[in-house]
């Protein structure tokens, strides 16, 4: 399979959370096939933003690779973060709005995820190629404060390091007036979610020809 970008994500492992996820959005990236959606007016609609990412949580955003390097080379670097961090844990998952979008978020302290996401960024940044024009100029459209704009200028994205919050996303941005109906829905079928979170593997994923995104390898944090 040729990609067109790649990622490091949180997935869960297999189970019902993940199950869930897979579900809710419409795609399995662990099985990289699509999921058959609950019967719910207006579902596909609101998860179609995050539906082609799989359910996930982000730790190193989508990049494309630089010149000179190869996916062979990235596994076996990803295979070196993870080997040298330790599973990273919090004292749980929440259901919350975050940004006018569902998401799952840490409950409690979340800084060994926060630094597991920054060792990803940092380490396997020689991989990621620079951010072309039309990509920083859509992400500076957003209105970003002058420290997220130097983050996206050094890194290639704004919402990293200090400026990095851990979530998996459930729908895209929502109307304010339809909020609290989507929150209702997802907290009724959402199974009992992990007290504490353990984060025990990072994966490797890549975005395939079609735009959507599948696993690549996974790796335990075994450091």
């Amino acid at each position: 399979m040729s990609y067109t970008r790649f990622a490091v994500y949180y997935l869960p492992p297999e189970g019902d959370l993940a199950t869930f996820g897979a579900s809710w959005l419409g795609w399995d990236v662990a099985q990289a096939c699509p999921a058959p959606q609950p019967a719910i007016a207006g579902l596909a609609e609101v998860t179609a933003a995050p539906r082609k990412y799989g359910f996930h949580g982000t730790l190193k955003p989508p990049f494309r690779i630089a010149d000179g390097l190869d996916a062979v080379a990235l596994e076996k670097a990803v295979e070196s973060v993870a080997r040298t961090s330790a599973p990273a844990r919090a004292g749980g998952l929440a259901l919350t709005t975050l940004g006018g979008f569902l998401a799952l978020t840490p409950v409690g302290d979340a800084a060994a995820i926060e630094r597991l996401a920054a060792s990803c960024v940092i380490e396997l940044d020689a991989f990621r190629a620079p951010a072309g024009p039309d990509e920083i100029a859509r992400r500076r459209s957003a209105g970003l404060t002058a420290r997220q704009d130097a983050l996206l200028t050094r890194w290639g994205y704004p919402y990293v390091l200090e400026e990095f919050h851990f979530h998996l996303t459930l729908t895209g941005r929502l109307p304010e007036n339809k909020a609290e109906d989507w929150y209702r829905e997802a907290r009724a079928r959402l199974p009992e979610l992990p007290v504490p979170f353990m984060m025990e593997g990072i994966a490797l994923a890549g975005e395939r020809p079609d735009g959507r995104f599948e696993l690549i390898r996974r790796f335990p944090l075994t450091g």
